[in-house]
Formats: C-alpha cells, structure tokens, sequence
C-alpha cells in the first residue's frame, strides 16, 4: 500500500511541520477554552440576574403602614355649619377606625359620609343623605333590591342583604333608615355582628332626634 503524503496547508504552500501541527492544535484549544469561558460567564450573569429577579418578585416585602385614622367626630362638628340636620358621629370602642370623613354633594344631595374600619379589618359606609330623593338612596345602595327588616336597639332598618350575590363588593349587605330629614344607609363587607355593633351606637342618637 502506498504511503499517504501530508497534506498541504493551502496558507503555507506545503505540508505543516510537526512543531506547526502541535501549535495549531494548541491555539485552537486555547480558542476553545476561551469561548467556552465567555460562555459560562454569561450563563453565570443571566443565572444571577434571574435569582435577583425572583427574588424581587417573591420576597415578602414589608407591608406598608396602615392609613392615619381620620377623627371623624372633629370633621362633622367642623361640617355642621352646612347643615342644620344633626350630623353623626356615633361613639364606638378605640378598635373601630375611620380613613374618610367628609361632607359632600352626592345626586344633589347633601351627604355627610364616613368610611369605618372595624375591630376585624372589614369595611362598612355611613351615609347620612340631608332631605335625600328616591335616586341617591339608589345609588348609595347599588341599586340592590330589599330583603327585609330588622329592629336594632328601637330602631328599624330596611335590609339588602346580597351576601350570596357573585360580586356584591362593598355592597354585600346593607341597612337602610330614616330619621327626621336624614336617610341613612349603611353598606360594606363587615359580619352581621358588626353592622348592628354600628346601628346600636347610632341608635343612641337617632333616638333623641
């Protein structure tokens, strides 16, 4: 069998030398390592930014401060002289808060508003409409139909109880009376317990009206 000759390198016109041969492969090993380690950096650099990621998105974060409680009895004095219907603030235990208060027209309708937190961090709406019309009693009840009544220390409220409702929102249960030119109307997502803890404390000035 005949002897294969070298091959010829096309770039030097003739067939390499064995120390040629032993460099060439030595360059194209120190090429490769060198890829390969550009590679693994960024691999390393996509990995770390992926951790960071993660970790932004689910690390519990601190929760933010609660809300300033509004002194919702220092607001209706104050906004007493829009009206000579008696405004409500009624007494409750420190546990219940309120974060708004104010006095605004509503359907052309004075309304004194109050938005309480109660003791377990739920939410009912007083709403006190001055001489209110068939519309704005509507609207602040969602335009939801009555179930029923209820009698809460002496006084009787309408109730629009929707709890069962796909999505009552803050309009899962409501309670509806009137007292001399006032309507009121409490809805939220509070538990019945709640709600009647609120219309007791109301009771007290509703009475003496």
């Amino acid at each position: 069998m005949a002897r294969k000759e070298p091959a010829i390198v096309a770039e030097l016109g003739r067939p390499e030398t064995p120390d040629e041969t032993a460099q060439r492969k030595a360059e194209n090993s120190r090429k490769h390592r060198a890829n390969q380690t550009a590679l693994n950096l960024v691999g390393a650099t996509i990995a770390s930014l992926a951790i960071v990621a993660f970790l932004v998105i689910v690390v519990v974060r601190p929760a933010p401060a609660p809300a300033e409680s509004i002194d919702y009895v220092t607001v209706a004095s104050q906004a007493q002289v829009n009206t000579e219907e008696p405004l409500l603030a009624p007494v409750l235990p420190g546990s219940w808060t309120a974060n708004v208060a104010r006095f605004e027209s509503r359907e052309q309708v004075p309304t004194w508003y109050i938005g309480f937190v109660t003791p377990k961090t739920q939410f009912i709406a007083l709403n006190q409409g001055i001489d209110a019309n068939p519309t704005w009693k509507a609207a602040v009840l969602n335009n939801f139909e009555e179930t029923g009544s209820i009698d809460i220390a002496g006084v009787t409220w309408t109730e629009y109880d929707h709890r069962e409702s796909s999505s009552p929102g803050n309009f899962a249960y409501s309670l509806a009376t009137t007292s001399g030119g006032s309507t009121i109307v409490l809805h939220g997502t509070a538990e019945q317990s709640e709600f009647e803890a609120l219309a007791t404390a109301l009771a007290v000035e509703l009475t003496e009206q």
